[in-house]
């Protein structure tokens, strides 16, 4: 990935925290596709004892989780605090109340704040696409899984806002839109990490909307701002704009202008520690590059 597509995390952090209160009147694709991958534990056998939701947000997840998982116990991490605080619903006071106490931790899914081995489930729904090294969370991912846990997530394909990014790739050279990994590329990072058995799939949603300023309303709303290190400094001029419109324009349909939305759906397992007869555990040897 080149340092203009980078995340900066700061920024990132600043743009969910002003997004906390207009997120769940906006988020109407993300609570769509959270309920999608919902749907998908219908077909998986696991009892957990602890759920990390990586990238909650304002904790849409966090309720039907509990209502699967009545004994789990359910931690909410996020970037920004104002999600977390924004998540902590009447519903969150009333699984304190039966004594199940939920856990909120402000930090990036990118650098885990959690034990080895301290989740039976790692869950996300849409919060990979923020991330600048997909290596290094599914790894952290694996670390914080128990030997038989499950990872099951969400993320944005590479086709998602295409129309938006040929819009401004016309306009100026500068960076406007997340650069988003392709689902066997996702794959292939998974079982390098340590991760068997992956299951990837994806689907595509498309919204319309009668002006590009309304699109640009949404991603505000939700917090997805253009938080790349090579984005323009500063706002863009009136030319830029009208021109970014003037291209839109070629996508029209029926009136509307489409906004296309590639979403990859992923789960795979930490595998079980293999032991030998005697049940002692194996420990697998390799040898280094080079000897």
């Amino acid at each position: 990935m080149g340092d203009e597509s980078l995340i900066d995390k700061r920024l990132l952090r600043r743009s969910f925290e002003q997004a906390a209160a207009t997120y769940d009147s906006a988020a109407v694709l993300q609570r769509e596709v959270c309920r999608r991958v919902l749907d998908r534990l219908d077909y998986i056998k696991i009892e957990p004892r602890t759920i990390l939701d990586a990238g909650s947000g304002t904790g849409g997840a966090l309720s039907e989780l509990a209502r699967r998982y009545p004994r789990a116990h359910l931690v909410a991490l996020d970037i920004a605090l104002a999600m977390l605080l924004r998540g902590r619903v009447p519903w969150w006071e009333r699984l304190i109340r039966m004594g199940r106490r939920p856990c909120a931790v402000c930090g990036d899914i990118e650098y885990l704040p959690l034990a080895d081995a301290s989740a039976d489930m790692v869950w996300s729904n849409l919060a990979l696409q923020w991330v600048n090294d997909l290596n290094r969370v599914f790894s952290g991912m694996w670390r914080v899984l128990a030997p038989g846990g499950l990872l099951m997530f969400s993320t944005f394909g590479p086709d998602t806002l295409k129309e938006l990014r040929h819009a401004y790739r016309s306009a100026d050279a500068y960076t406007h839109v997340n650069r988003f990994v392709d689902m066997h590329d996702i794959g292939d990072i998974m079982v390098h990490s340590g991760f068997a058995d992956p299951v990837m799939d994806m689907e595509y949603f498309t919204l319309s909307y009668t002006e590009v300023r309304e699109l640009m309303r949404d991603l505000k709303a939700i917090g997805a701002h253009n938080v790349t290190r090579g984005r323009p400094i500063g706002l863009s001029g009136k030319t830029a704009f009208s021109s970014v419109v003037q291209n839109y324009e070629a996508f029209r349909r029926d009136g509307k202008l489409p906004a296309t939305f590639e979403i990859v759906y992923g789960h795979a397992w930490k595998p079980q520690r293999r032991r030998g007869p005697g049940g002692r555990p194996i420990i697998e040897i390799k040898p280094r590059p080079g000897d």
